[in-house]
């Protein structure tokens, strides 16, 4: 019961805690006054690059880039780039990074499309080289089968013509054979045909 309690006495701080961060925002008045006493004529923010010119203790006189000068209290200035104004020049470095790579990106994107179609195109070219290279080791190898064949054949003669010369002596043979006995039968008889 008492641990009930104590719980619900301490749900009110709960529900009021909240997170909050110190701001490193800083503005510093310049003045026209040595003393600072004055009203400052401007506000310089954190990171506000100046010249000092002369410093005391505790006030400086200082010259801005565009040539305004005046006193700021010296306790706030600092040699060391603050760090909104580091993490501001990191983050333009990091972004002049980003463009620099994507345009890097861009441009390599047509050569390496280029790449890629040269790499199928050679891959293409390979594989016909090879097949060529198969088909003249086909051939060479057919061809040393002819040479093969021609020289177990070197003293032949092709059936073709042994046909032929044989025919032609058949028919030569024949005719030959039918003047001899028209001549033979033309001596026994005078000359004449008797058949």
């Amino acid at each position: 019961m008492r641990f009930a309690v104590g719980v619900l006495a301490f749900l009110p701080l709960l529900a009021v805690a909240d997170t909050a961060y110190v701001t490193d925002t800083l503005q510093l008045g310049l003045h026209r006054a040595q003393d600072t006493s004055d009203r400052p004529f401007r506000n310089l923010d954190s990171g506000q690059e100046m010249e000092v010119l002369s410093r005391t203790r505790y006030y400086a006189h200082v010259q801005l880039p565009d040539g305004t000068q005046g006193y700021v209290k010296a306790g706030f200035l600092v040699d060391a780039k603050p760090a909104k104004l580091i993490v501001a020049e990191t983050q333009a470095e990091v972004d002049r990074l980003t463009r620099e790579l994507e345009e890097s990106r861009r441009a390599f994107a047509d050569p390496a499309a280029t790449i890629d179609a040269l790499k199928q195109q050679v891959a293409e070219l390979q594989a016909r080289l090879d097949a060529s290279e198969a088909h003249a080791t086909e051939l060479g190898e057919e061809n040393s089968s002819l040479r093969n064949r021609q020289s177990q054949y070197r003293h032949s003669m092709p059936l073709q013509w042994v046909a032929g010369a044989v025919g032609i002596c058949l028919v030569a043979g024949f005719l030959l054979g039918l003047w001899w006995v028209d001549y033979r039968s033309r001596k026994r008889h005078g000359g004449i045909r008797i058949y």
